[in-house]
């Protein structure tokens, strides 16, 4: 069931509750001879990632944080989000040796190399970050950057744009100005 508003805790999940202690008289109980049992889970949906500003233009959504960055992108990449007590670099994981790490930063070489080191020849980790220098094959490390579609025309809280002189439209021609075609454009 989908439910949204305050009711859920007021009404459903009370309801729910008599429903698995066999106190819920109404509904279908009756008619199924109903004795109680079971049990539900019930989740928050997080905010969108995306927002339109005051000019209409996409930006990550100002209630957003790091860390709703980080399951964001592990949901897009099929982890499992379970961040780590203990260890940074861990946001989550597809197997018990196969982790993912998102990051805004933009990682060098060095980093790398650190990152790989501390991974180690066990498991293996993909990398999401906005940029990265590599020189070289890191076996255990999967780098890319965070996808387009996520950055590329979101800035986190962002909300004044330059205005960009490429787009501009072109200035009508003057009169007596040729067209294109060599002709006369008045």
């Amino acid at each position: 069931m989908v439910e949204l508003g305050e009711h859920c805790h007021t009404h459903i999940i009370p309801r729910l509750m008599k429903v698995i202690d066999g106190e819920d008289p109404g509904g279908i109980t009756k008619a199924v001879n109903w004795k109680g049992g079971g049990g539900f889970r019930y989740y928050h949906l997080a905010p969108s990632l995306l927002e339109k500003d005051k000019w209409d233009n996409w930006v990550i959504n100002k209630t957003y944080n790091a860390a709703m960055l980080a399951e964001a992108l592990c949901k897009l990449e099929g982890f499992t989000y379970e961040p780590s007590d203990s260890i940074y670099w861990q946001h989550g994981h597809s197997t018990e040796r196969d982790f993912i790490y998102v990051t805004t930063a933009s990682l060098t070489h060095e980093q790398l190399l650190q990152l790989s080191d501390e991974v180690g020849p066990e498991r293996s980790l993909l990398v999401l970050c906005t940029a990265f220098r590599s020189r070289g094959e890191y076996p255990n490390l999967t780098v890319k950057k965070i996808p387009r579609q996520v950055l590329s025309r979101c800035e986190w809280g962002h909300d004044d744009y330059s205005l960009n002189v490429e787009n501009l439209p072109a200035a009508p021609p003057k009169p007596g100005q040729q067209d294109l075609f060599g002709g006369d454009e008045t």
